[in-house]
């Protein structure tokens, strides 16, 4: 694909296709899934996020479709619930990894993102003189309420937040449920950083994981979307609570527009990279050699210095 500005925007994209159990392969433009119950052609270029679940063969030229167009492929396990690896996101350039990067590396900068994060989750203006201390303090008591106020709300026994990841069952529902939902958040994050081109691994609030950033943005929706997903559930009651929790996510990511919410949310974050307008030609051709560093100011690559 020569031009990459053809694509869909990624918030305008469908948010992202589980499949499992199933053969995948090239068909025209897009892709085909194969299985026992027949076959569908998938439009890929107007796919954000193919996941990969269990029982899933894909062909080469299935893998290679699905890059030119964009879409970011993810090999999960079932539902979901795990990430193993993803291939190649939408974007080319490196502008916004680098705005990411150089904010992180600042912590005058950092502590602002970290504040206007925090910002962004309580929905108002935080006073200009409270510690990042206080400001955890605050966050703590605010989660701390609206799990009262859910349980309350939808009938639910609540204690506190507690589980073992290896020993899943001995869970109350409500810590299971919650957990499942988490999951299917962070799987979307995930996307949506990775296809706008940012890094999950460059946190601001979270730190030391690989996927720190993807806990960092999946914080600022867990109030409003999956935690109240979680309780509802729990209320109704009745067998497979997980597979509920997780088509019950589904649909409210999609009537939310949760995908598109994030990429402008991290945008509205970081402020437009300085140097958008170079990401621009880059993302056009991908092929592009990109620049050169240089401490007075990044020179053109592909090209030879010899004799300057």
């Amino acid at each position: 694909m020569q031009n990459l500005r053809i694509l869909p925007k990624v918030r305008d994209s469908w948010s992202y296709l589980y499949v499992e159990h199933a053969r995948i392969d090239q068909e025209d433009k897009g892709i085909c899934l194969h299985d026992e119950k027949g076959r569908v052609h998938v439009p890929c270029a107007s796919l954000s996020l193919l996941m990969l679940g269990p029982g899933t063969t894909v062909t080469h030229a299935a893998i290679r479709t699905l890059a030119e167009c964009g879409c970011l492929v993810a090999w999960c396990g079932e539902q979901g619930v795990r990430f193993y690896a993803q291939g190649m996101g939408e974007t080319r350039s490196s502008a916004r990894i680098l705005r990411q990067a150089r904010l992180w590396a600042d912590d005058k900068e950092r502590l602002r993102i970290v504040r206007r994060m925090y910002e962004m989750r309580f929905g108002e203006p935080l006073p200009s003189d409270l510690t990042l201390r206080q400001i955890r303090g605050k966050e703590g008591a605010r989660v701390r309420a609206a799990y009262a106020q859910n349980a309350e709300r939808f009938g639910v026994e609540w204690s506190s937040r507690r589980y073992d990841r290896l020993n899943w069952d001995t869970a109350d529902p409500i810590n299971r449920a919650l957990s499942a939902a988490n999951s299917c958040l962070y799987g979307v994050c995930h996307a949506a950083i990775v296809a706008a081109g940012y890094s999950p691994a460059i946190g601001f609030i979270h730190t030391g994981k690989m996927l720190s950033f993807v806990y960092d943005v999946a914080d600022l929706y867990k109030t409003e979307l999956t935690l109240p997903a979680a309780f509802i559930e729990v209320a109704k009651g009745g067998p497979r609570l997980e597979s509920r929790v997780r088509h019950r996510c589904r649909d409210l990511f999609a009537e939310h527009n949760l995908l598109g919410r994030i990429v402008d949310d991290l945008d509205s974050l970081f402020g437009t990279p300085v140097d958008q307008a170079v990401a621009d030609r880059f993302d056009e051709d991908e092929a592009a050699p990109g620049e050169l560093w240089d401490p007075t100011g990044n020179v053109s690559g592909g090209q030879n210095y010899e004799g300057e």
